[in-house]
């Protein structure tokens, strides 16, 4: 397989695990955050560091940007020392955020103006699904670039669709976070509902869980509501953010969403109780709240 020289641009949660299995792949790596402390581990493992998007740009052939949201994209990518400013002719950008679809076909013809290709490309299976490898990948772009870049894809994910031209990764996205905002509320009303009936939580989810209630949300996120684990696999303030950019777009369309809109007056409730940081999973603490009922396995 051929190894590439590729820069990742944030290592949060979701990128520093995207970086580490590009680095155990073979592929030489530059890497630059905000915040430099938050590349160490990267930087011991034999990744090397760039100072801005701009040196990032100028160092390697691919780019990948996994950032928080729809203005930090566009200052990476269009800023004054941003991707655009000193990409080489042919350099791939490919952009793992979830953001606006908008934004994402404005940064797109900004590469494309400057000699470089672009796709969209967010993700979905969460800090679990970064670690193993295993996300599954929703790409907005040409084909050709699309082909270009599966090496990069394989080593970090398990699930590839080429969703159609840019702007439509990010619109797929959307549509999962609407799924799985869904699934959160479904499963907080019937761990709520087992516990105050008076069934232990976790042997209802057991018992469920292989037949038509089954679903990922279950399996990983109905258990950590059982057992009060809060720690993000992803985080209340970015499904926030994403359900927010998905009724932007529903509104724009003249589309109504009410579960959507729904679950994010909800999970408004946890951030106004300081849970923002804490995992999505965390949406069974607002419910427990309006039921004056908290869920514990016996």
């Amino acid at each position: 397989m051929k190894n590439y020289r590729i820069g990742v641009i944030g290592t949060g949660i979701m990128g520093t695990p995207i970086a580490s299995n590009l680095l155990a792949a073979g592929h030489a790596l530059w890497v630059y955050t905000r915040t430099k402390a938050k590349a160490e581990k990267l930087l011991e493992a034999g990744a090397s560091w760039a100072s801005s998007p701009g040196q990032v740009a100028s160092e390697v052939d691919i780019i990948l940007t996994v950032v928080s949201d729809s203005p930090d994209v566009e200052a990476v990518y269009l800023g004054p020392d941003g991707v655009c400013s000193q990409l080489k002719p042919d350099s791939l950008c490919i952009d793992m955020s979830t953001i606006d679809p908008e934004t994402a076909k404005r940064v797109g013809l900004c590469v494309q103006q400057s000699g470089g290709g672009f796709l969209d490309a967010p993700v979905s299976g969460g800090k679990n699904g970064a670690e193993a490898g295993t996300l599954s990948i929703m790409v907005g772009g040409d084909e050709a670039d699309v082909a270009r870049a599966r090496p990069i894809f394989d080593a970090i994910g398990k699930t590839v669709v080429h969703c159609g031209p840019i702007g439509h990764g990010q619109l797929t996205k959307l549509c999962n976070q609407v799924i799985c905002g869904l699934n959160l509320l479904a499963i907080s009303e019937a761990l709520t509902l087992a516990g105050k009936a008076g069934l232990d939580p976790s042997i209802m989810l057991e018992a469920v869980s292989k037949g038509a209630a089954g679903s990922w949300a279950v399996d990983n996120l109905g258990t950590r509501m059982a057992t009060r684990d809060f720690e993000p696999m992803f985080m209340i303030d970015l499904q926030q953010k994403d359900l927010r950019h998905a009724l932007d777009t529903a509104r724009s369309l003249g589309l109504p969403l009410p579960g959507s809109s729904l679950v994010h007056q909800l999970l408004t409730a946890n951030q106004a109780a300081g849970e923002g940081r804490e995992g999505t999973q965390a949406l069974v603490k607002t419910i427990e709240r309006l039921a004056s009922f908290t869920v514990t396995s016996p």
